[in-house]
């Protein structure tokens, strides 16, 4: 059987897009995310607030702890994340209404990736503020706001 030049140049234009769908299929869907990059891991509807570097030097940032709040629920998260996540690590991260409740919302271990997430409830009159810290092997740093 003899294909005419038109349906022989269908079949090869098919084949060659048949060839392009697997590669796109086989793609992967989205680039990984950066590394220290917001995870998601405080839950659907958590929107980020602040931003807060754990250094180890006043140039090199080794995690970044994340402030999140979700209109929904009215509370508060946080979550620390490695900018170079590997081996494990001491990390802490907390969170806490200001003046001190005497009962922070604490996640720490030894972890490759993020320490929490940590939740409190949205700030009130008796607790004014919101202050919330990171710890990654021995360095630190913290910062208080949201203040009602």
């Amino acid at each position: 059987m003899k294909l005419s030049r038109r349906t022989a140049a269908t079949a090869t234009a098919l084949a060659a897009l048949s060839l392009v769908g697997t590669a796109v299929a086989t793609a992967p869907a989205s680039a990984a995310a950066e590394p220290g990059a917001y995870n998601g891991a405080c839950g659907t509807g958590y929107r980020v607030q602040n931003v807060l570097d754990v250094k180890s030097s006043q140039t090199n940032v080794i995690g970044v702890l994340y402030v999140t709040y979700s209109r929904t629920d009215h509370k508060h998260c946080a979550v620390l994340v490695r900018t170079k996540p590997g081996t494990r690590l001491f990390m802490e991260v907390t969170l806490d209404t200001a003046p001190s409740s005497g009962a922070p919302a604490k996640d720490y271990g030894s972890f490759k990736e993020y320490a929490g997430p940590v939740y409190v409830d949205s700030v009130t009159a008796n607790d004014p503020c919101l202050e919330w810290s990171g710890s990654i092997d021995i360095y630190y740093n913290s910062e208080i706001g949201y203040c009602a």
